[in-house]
């Protein structure tokens, strides 16, 4: 590491130096440019003209003089000094916006910063990406001197990159430092070591961070739409400079698209799993746009540990699996086998979402802002101070099972078995055209526990709690739709919803489950484990469901292989148990 290190510095220094023979003169302008693929946002770009930038919630002056200004926010500073808000200034389209675009470079190339984000080749990249992709916007029409002084720079830019590669670190963002690579090898062929050192290391990175199915390794769908939007990127670039594509590049576009697709609710917007957003929908489109013509959605996300479950207009989706390993999940969620039901164009069951301030991150990433089972009021994944996960369930299983139209999921985790020795198994079925979704969930451990099972309400959905009835109404686009449940107490309490960042009132349903209530069983021993995996298929499906039906109807039948229950290795075992249903009913 420490060899590593000194060399890194060696090549760096020699990156910074304006000039030295052997390394090329400096080209009077790009020889290919590659304009911004993106849209801006011409409101911003007003507030940018003016001398404000936005980002995360943060609002800064900026101009000269304040790029390394101390009150600036880590992630405010990185989005400053990587200038994507270029496309903002471009989308308002007046001389006084381009006029601001190319003041405000003109004083950055007047005093580059610095302070340890030199060595961030994500900021570098997007930094020398942006110039370039709106180099016709604010540099083409500039004095001699100017042109001058940005290629001066963009070379030095490129070979800073090229000097950092490969990354220390490999989550989404060193895409974005390949990308700023590539756009200098074609901005200038001349110098050929910035194309060979992309290539050298860019099947390495992809192979790092996209898994066999398409999934990206750090689990969130906005990471998934984030790293396929650089690689839309760099494909673009390839293509315009006529090089031929990477097949690791193309099969990575193939591979991830679907896996997008998969994980979008029907607005369009992405599921809310490991902090994520809902995001821009035609921004969306337009990354998938760019990256495939096909427009298969994936149906399996093994590797990932997604699943998705569509019956009729009703979509399903599932975190089934647990957080990302250890370096790339320092914004992962203690959301393992939380869930997310939509109809239609509707969110009905949600997740809480992610945060704009580091508070409101850090508490949306417990187990609680999640639609799951909270035992003890822990999470079943502990959050280091560095942000990365300290602890997460060992073992993740699930099962998927259909037939005649309806689907069958058998989960479990045992992420609760270090600090209370006890494991959690979720079974769910959709059926009925999408019209009945139901769960049992079972806590098995060494004594009976508190836990309480949340279901977080989408802001746009009313609930209305029903005493009498032990039902909470929902309405979901003016339809109305039954919850009830049985092995606890149902209740609906206030909620925060963060799906576009800003904190949203909303509700939650929630059942409270503590020890000794009615209706949760006690001391369960080997022969009533015996009984329950003896039951028949008829059985099983009664066990499922049976007790929710609020119009006689057949309960739905559930393969027996999901009806068992794990014999444990002692004798004696408590298993609570709570079922639940959330059907639509006529009127």
């Amino acid at each position: 590491m420490v060899l590593r290190r000194w060399s890194q510095d060696a090549r760096l220094s020699l990156a910074r130096l304006p000039s030295l023979a052997g390394l090329g003169r400096v080209p009077a302008a790009p020889v290919h440019v590659v304009r911004d693929l993106w849209p801006g946002d011409p409101t911003s770009g007003a507030q940018l003209a003016l001398g404000s930038l936005t980002h995360g919630g943060v609002t800064r002056r900026i101009g000269p003089g304040r790029w390394e200004d101390p009150s600036y926010p880590d992630s405010f500073r990185a989005y400053l000094h990587g200038f994507t808000w270029l496309r903002d200034l471009r989308a308002v389209g007046t001389d006084s916006a381009r006029l601001q675009a190319r003041a405000l470079v003109n004083d950055w190339l007047a005093h580059p910063p610095t302070d340890p984000m030199v060595r961030d080749c994500a900021v570098t990249g997007a930094r020398l990406a942006s110039w370039l992709g709106h180099y016709d916007f604010f540099a083409a029409s500039a004095d001699d001197g100017f042109r001058h002084r940005l290629m001066q720079r963009l070379l030095a830019e490129g070979r800073t990159i090229a000097a950092l590669l490969p990354p220390e670190t490999h989550d989404w963002r060193a895409l974005v430092a390949f990308k700023g690579l590539l756009a200098a090898a074609i901005a200038m062929p001349e110098h050929s070591g910035f194309l060979s050192r992309f290539m050298r290391y860019l099947d390495a990175e992809l192979a790092r961070q996209i898994m066999r199915d398409g999934c990206h390794i750090q689990r969130s769908p906005e990471i998934q739409f984030l790293a396929l939007r650089e690689l839309a990127e760099m494909r673009a670039m390839i293509q315009a400079a006529q090089l031929p594509l990477p097949d690791s590049l193309a099969l990575a576009l193939d591979r991830m698209s679907p896996v997008l697709r998969a994980l979008r609710h029907g607005d369009g917007g992405l599921a809310l799993f490991n902090g994520s957003h809902v995001g821009n929908v035609a921004m969306i489109e337009m990354v998938l746009a760019q990256s495939t013509r096909s427009r298969v959605v994936a149906t399996a996300m093994p590797d990932g540990g997604f699943i998705r479950l569509q019956v009729g207009r009703s979509l399903l989706l599932v975190d089934a699996a647990a957080p990302p390993p250890a370096g790339f999940d320092g914004l992962a969620h203690a959301g393992t086998l939380s869930f997310e039901f939509s109809v239609a164009r509707q969110r009905v069951i949600v997740n809480c979402g992610t945060g704009q301030t580091p508070e409101w991150r850090r508490a949306l990433r417990e187990s609680a802002a999640h639609s799951l089972l909270v035992l003890e009021g822990c999470s079943s994944s502990d959050i280091g101070p560095d942000g990365g996960i300290q602890r997460r369930p060992p073992h993740v299983t699930a099962e998927q099972m259909g037939q005649d139209g309806a689907h069958w999921l058998d989960l479990s985790h045992d992420g609760y078995h270090a600090p209370f020795g006890a494991s959690w198994r979720r079974r769910l079925y959709l059926g009925d055209g999408g019209e009945d979704l139901r769960g049992e969930e079972i806590v098995e451990g060494e004594r009976a526990q508190s836990f309480d099972l949340r279901f977080h309400l989408h802001p746009a959905v009313g609930a209305e709690w029903d005493a009498e009835g032990q039902i909470v109404i929902l309405d979901v686009g003016g339809r109305i739709w039954k919850f009830r449940a049985d092995g606890g107490t149902l209740a609906v309490e206030e909620s925060i919803y963060c799906g576009a960042g800003k904190p949203e009132r909303t509700r939650q349903i929630v059942i409270h489950v503590r020890p000794g209530d009615t209706g949760v069983t006690g001391e369960a021993t080997a022969e009533v484990v015996e009984a329950v995996e003896s039951l028949p298929v008829e059985g099983a499906a009664a066990d499922l469901g049976g007790e929710l039906e609020a119009d006689g109807t057949k309960a739905a039948a559930i393969p027996e292989a999901h009806a068992r229950v794990q014999r444990s290795g002692s004798e004696e075992r408590t298993r609570q148990i709570v079922r639940w249903g959330l059907m639509r009913v006529e009127g």
